[in-house]
């Protein structure tokens, strides 16, 4: 049995909004990003466990506000204080971290199937994401993670690269659709490419 991806049924591909005469680097680009491990790691208040020994695909986990630990496969996101959402290609890191992460100090929960996730690479992204969020976006920089909500859907921000500006955001599942026309809706001015 296969999977159906969060956005199989409302992305499509093709140039939408106010494309007509404008450059391909010049238009937004907008994708759905399928097949990652996307992990909850939960650190218990009643835990002791120093995370400065611990390091998952040669990460060191952060523990500070909007940082995030990167590499080419894998990224961990601080969440909130002792919670990460690590998000990697590597769907066999899962297996290292339920021997790197002992249950009686940490809850680890898979969320891979739980998250729409979409991708937005130009100049105008931070515009698009101001259209529906409160958070101030001139302060987020490469490798920042935030939390928050776009036209009253929670999601959570992750910044790749700020030349050009390039962002995923994750949103639950069933809200994924919403966040995708909200998302879309607010690129038209623009003009932008479905990938």
């Amino acid at each position: 049995m296969s999977s159906i991806s969060a956005l199989a049924n409302v992305h499509s591909k093709g140039q939408f909004g106010d494309h007509e005469g404008k450059e391909g680097t010049s238009l937004l680009k907008i994708s759905e990003i399928k097949d990652l491990l996307i992990v909850q790691i939960v650190q218990y208040k009643i835990s002791n466990v120093s995370l400065e020994n611990i390091t998952i695909d040669n990460l060191k986990i952060k523990n500070e506000p909007m940082e995030v630990s990167c590499n080419d496969q894998t990224r961990i996101l601080w969440n909130s204080p002792k919670n990460w959402f690590l998000i990697s290609t590597k769907k066999e890191l899962l297996k290292d971290i339920l021997q790197i992460f002992k249950d009686t100090d940490f809850a680890i929960t898979d969320l891979s199937h739980s998250r729409a996730i979409i991708e937005i690479e130009g100049k105008e992204v931070k515009e698009v994401l101001k259209k529906g969020c409160p958070f101030d976006f001139n302060v987020l920089v490469k490798n920042n993670s935030i939390n928050s909500s776009y036209n009253n859907i929670a999601f959570t921000v992750d910044m790749l690269n700020d030349d050009p500006y390039k962002v995923r955001l994750f949103a639950l599942r069933s809200f994924g659709e919403s966040l995708y026309h909200s998302i879309t809706d607010a690129s038209l001015e623009f003009g932008y490419k479905s990938l």
